[in-house]
């Protein structure tokens, strides 16, 4: 593993300063952290380089990924959000930790005998539309999985 891989503990960006705090341990709370870090952010205001249909992009792949994080990965071990290039290809940054080594897999919509299942949407849904995602393992147990969403 690099060190570019690594996590950092769990922090919300806020302009130029960080400030710690709790990690969410539920997808509403990973929801409100992004709405503050990008309604906190410089640039996201007025001149509004996130519409609404973006911010909701985000929210929803925050949704997804730490309740994914829950089901699958043994629990939320940290998680980051930040918005990233403010003004040039602005988007927001979320990094979701768990105590998994599993990579997430898309399943299919149905079995082998053609019924439909239940769930297996969510990191479909993540990886479209995030515009980078990466997947690392982490030193001690688990994975960390980071995504940048467009705002704009």
């Amino acid at each position: 593993m690099r060190d570019r891989d690594t996590t950092q503990p769990a922090v919300e960006q806020r302009g130029g300063g960080t400030r710690r705090r709790n990690r969410p341990c539920r997808p509403a709370d990973a929801r409100r952290a992004v709405e503050r870090a990008v309604t906190d952010c410089p640039g996201t205001h007025g001149g509004a380089s996130c519409d609404a249909g973006a911010l909701s992009d985000a929210v929803l792949v925050a949704s997804e990924l730490t309740t994914n994080a829950i089901l699958h990965g043994g629990g939320v071990t940290d998680f980051r959000v930040d918005v990233v290039g403010a003004g040039v290809r602005p988007g927001v940054r979320l990094s979701v930790c768990d105590r998994s080594h599993d990579l997430p897999a898309a399943v299919p919509a149905t079995d082998d005998r053609g019924r439909r299942r239940l769930g297996g949407r969510g990191w479909p849904i993540v990886c479209r539309l995030a515009r980078e995602v990466r997947v690392a393992d982490l030193p001690s147990e688990g994975k960390c999985i980071t995504v940048v969403v467009p705002l704009s």
